[in-house]
């Protein structure tokens, strides 16, 4: 058996997952912290047999097990990030809580740790569940620091309780603050990005898509007759092209104007595309012509989809006011591969001229 790589290890044990990834890094930052400051804080008393350290020592590492898989499948069981840093949040509270009560001359170390529980839990929570994670946390342990003060005041000195209340509830309420002013900016950044986001999508479409008939642009098909002659293929067979061009558009929109000359654009657009077969490409390339390039294509299966675009764009309403019905002329040439394919275009783009002299509404092929 080959022996499991590093990365193939830390994908077994953090997931493939992004976000998962890094939440189960966190987890893993969580689990370090409190090893190192709860084997400090009451490694030697546990090894020692003092069964409070031995049971917070337990506590903390069934805690830590138990949010493991809670964050690896928290998604598949509908569990929120916020609910599981939420979760995590009390528990670690709890852990802060007891250390204190029972940490004796060292207690002080694990008030420390408090505000740095809002920090880790800035990144799930929102700034309102955020502050009210703070106000539990200083009422749980003001709450502990009082009773303490109260029943035991020679190894709690209420004065000295006081100044430690006053020291973690000023830290706490600085770093949520200031972790607050952190998560309206990240909100404020993601929404930036979206939006940056959306507008490179728009930009994007603008870039390859006529707007208008909503047909690839010329841009556009000039890349795709430029990746097309890249691959330039003999085994795939044969690449046409033709030159469409929509008959009379100039006395469509003299007579009826340019809104309805744009109706009919749209229209013939729609029932050309609808002819498309996979991997066919239909663009506008200029005005009222369009180009169409059809790859793995025999001239007679070339012309066989422009008959039926003919057919389509024949069957359109004629635009309001119009007694002639829409048609249009194409030039048909077949790609050699010893040429390159603007020559291609070239000679479809004369053979609709000769379309057109011979009477229009037809496809001569070159």
């Amino acid at each position: 058996m080959s022996m499991i790589t590093r990365h193939e290890a830390a994908r077994m044990l953090f997931g493939a997952d992004r976000k998962l990834h890094r939440m189960l890094q966190y987890w893993a930052g969580t689990a370090i912290m409190y090893t190192i400051v709860i084997g400090m804080l009451f490694g030697p008393a546990a090894l020692a047999g003092q069964p409070q350290a031995r049971a917070i020592c337990l506590y903390v590492a069934a805690g830590v097990a138990v949010f493991y898989p809670l964050v690896r499948i928290g998604t598949r069981i509908g569990l929120a990030p916020t609910i599981l840093a939420g979760l995590q949040g009390i528990f670690s509270i709890s852990c802060h809580v007891w250390g204190y009560s029972i940490a004796g001359p060292l207690r002080g170390a694990t008030l420390v740790g408090l505000p740095v529980i809002v920090v880790f839990c800035v990144f799930a929570l929102r700034p309102r569940q955020t502050l009210m994670l703070t106000a539990f946390n200083l009422s749980v342990m003001g709450g502990t620091m009082w009773w303490h003060a109260a029943h035991d005041p020679l190894h709690f000195p209420p004065a000295a309780e006081a100044v430690n209340f006053v020291f973690v509830a000023v830290a706490s309420l600085a770093v949520t603050l200031l972790t607050g002013e952190m998560s309206k900016l990240r909100a404020r950044l993601k929404t930036q990005k979206d939006e940056l986001l959306t507008a490179l999508d728009t930009i994007r479409t603008l870039a390859t898509i006529d707007e208008l008939t909503k047909l690839a642009n010329r841009r556009h098909m000039n890349e795709l007759l430029a990746q097309e002659e890249r691959r330039r293929d003999a085994a795939r067979g044969p690449t046409c092209i033709a030159v469409l061009d929509i008959d009379f558009f100039k006395r469509i929109n003299d007579s009826f104007g340019h809104a309805a000359g744009d109706s009919v654009l749209r229209d013939f657009a729609q029932a050309t595309r609808a002819e498309l077969r996979e991997g066919d490409a239909l663009a506008r390339w200029g005005g009222e012509e369009f180009l169409l390039m059809l790859p793995n294509t025999t001239p007679a299966n070339a012309r066989a989809v422009l008959e039926r675009m003919r057919a389509r764009v024949a069957a359109l309403e004629p635009c309001d006011g119009a007694t002639e019905r829409v048609s249009f002329s194409a030039g048909l040439s077949i790609w050699h591969p010893d040429e390159p394919i603007a020559e291609t275009v070239n000679r479809a783009d004369k053979a609709l001229y000769a379309a057109k002299v011979a009477g229009r509404n037809r496809v001569i092929e070159a």
